[in-house]
């Protein structure tokens, strides 16, 4: 994303002076609209290289980027244009210079611009699309491959990038895996195996407009991404390199969980959430390197860490696990006693019995995470720790120090670890041949 502001021009009346061509718009000097009191005519667009792209015959992805937008700015950096009815009606387009928005009227859309044009109200959901593939759309400061999808929700506007997972996969596994080390090759395509198959488990091979708008977010809650801003020339060519790869077990693309570094031993799915289903190939397996007795993961900056909790933040703690149990008007109980209940079978602690003026408390799994915030609401980094030090004062705990290993929930690949091995000379089939045991590299089209 070059930063170029666009100009755009509103279809207006029954004319709407567009001249368009692959990927160029052929038109006199734009000029300024004025409200649009008529229904614009229905053109035949021609099929440019940004829309080609993506009726290519790659699988596509519909990744979420906001949710309760109450407007969103219509940019690029160069021509683009702005549709509707899924990209079959011509309402905008912008070829620089000047910026134009959408936005939401209970559940309806229109295009406006700081001067008072405007398209009449429409139910949406609008498209917006670049007029080459040299070109990119934009949301929020970012750029993005692909078209974005619009629509009007209760909550506000939802905005979705739709697009090819090859280059969705360029915004996420640089974010994903954190390096950009020519050396850290095998790595970075584990990760792209890893990251495709996780995305073609999500998303069906006969594409469709998904229920609820998308199939994934751009955050934790499924793979971060980050658009074009993120990519780099050496991620790209580890993509590349394993271009529709993805990992199989018993013939089926298999879902490929990751997560930062597991302290030394991976988990199962049941150990890290609530309702996780085990299988074959999420085992929790060592990640110890036998030449040194070192985890291969112990590069992480956070492979071994501490936490401290005061009494404050006890208490929110209790009142937090509460809360999430559906408890209404809970006040902060006094702790007077917290101990690791039961491990799981990788060590991590399964359960943690807080002990309180009001009875005890059992928080299990990613509970723990989630309860054990620190002070800037950041969740606990992982459940593979001890309890080091209970501070007390009377029958009050006014102080909790915790040492533990890893970050995150521990299943699948350990990413430092995949650096790591990476780094012992390892190949990619090796890396992801240890973590995801029994699986095979195959193509999954």
């Amino acid at each position: 994303m070059t930063g170029t502001v666009v100009r755009a021009s509103v279809a207006r009346g029954g004319a709407l002076g567009v001249a368009l061509m692959v990927g160029v718009v052929l038109a006199c000097a734009p000029r300024r609209p004025s409200p649009v009191s008529a229904e614009p005519p229905a053109v035949a667009l021609v099929t440019d290289t940004a829309a080609a792209t993506l009726d290519a015959g790659d699988r596509i992805a519909w990744i979420a980027l906001a949710a309760r937008a109450e407007t969103v700015p219509v940019t690029g950096s160069g021509a683009f244009q702005v549709l509707e009815a899924g990209g079959r009606q011509l309402l905008a387009r912008g070829t620089g210079g000047e910026a134009w928005r959408i936005e939401r009227r209970g559940r309806t859309l229109r295009v406006a611009g700081d001067r008072g044009d405007a398209t009449p109200w429409r139910a949406g959901p609008f498209v917006v699309r670049s007029g080459s593939a040299r070109h990119l759309v934009a949301h929020d400061g970012k750029g993005y491959r692909g078209e974005l999808w619009i629509s009007a929700t209760d909550s506000g506007l939802l905005v979705v990038n739709r697009v090819p997972v090859e280059d969705y996969l360029r915004g996420v596994v640089p974010l994903e895996l954190g390096t950009r080390a020519p050396g850290d090759a095998a790595a970075l395509e584990a990760q792209a195996i890893a990251a495709r198959s996780y995305t073609y488990v999500r998303v069906p091979a006969d594409e469709r407009v998904p229920v609820g708008g998308y199939q994934m977010t751009a955050t934790v809650q499924h793979q971060v991404y980050g658009g074009v801003a993120v990519e780099h020339p050496v991620v790209d060519a580890a993509i590349a390199a394993t271009s529709g790869l993805v990992l199989r077990f018993q013939g089926r693309v298999v879902d490929g969980p990751y997560s930062s570094s597991c302290g030394g031993r991976t988990a199962r799915p049941s150990e890290a959430w609530v309702g996780g289903h085990d299988h074959e190939y999420l085992h929790s397996v060592s990640d110890i390197d036998p030449r040194t007795g070192r985890a291969f993961c112990d590069l992480s900056p956070r492979h071994a860490w501490q936490a401290s909790f005061d009494e404050p933040l006890l208490r929110q703690a209790v009142v937090r696990h509460l809360g999430a149990r559906g408890a209404r008007g809970t006040t902060a109980p006094t702790v007077q006693g917290i101990a690791v209940g039961r491990r799981s079978p990788s060590g991590r602690v399964a359960t943690l019995v807080v002990r309180t003026d009001r009875g005890s408390v059992t928080l299990t799994g990613h509970e723990i995470r989630d309860a054990l915030r620190d002070a800037r609401g950041a969740i606990l980094l992982s459940t593979y720790f001890e309890v080091d030090r209970e501070a007390r004062t009377g029958d009050r705990v006014t102080g909790l120090s915790l040492r533990g290993a890893g970050n995150g929930h521990g299943v699948g690949m350990c990413q430092w670890g995949a650096i790591g091995r990476a780094r012992a000379g390892q190949d990619v089939r090796s890396i992801l041949g240890h973590y995801y045991p029994g699986t095979v590299v195959g193509f999954a089209d």
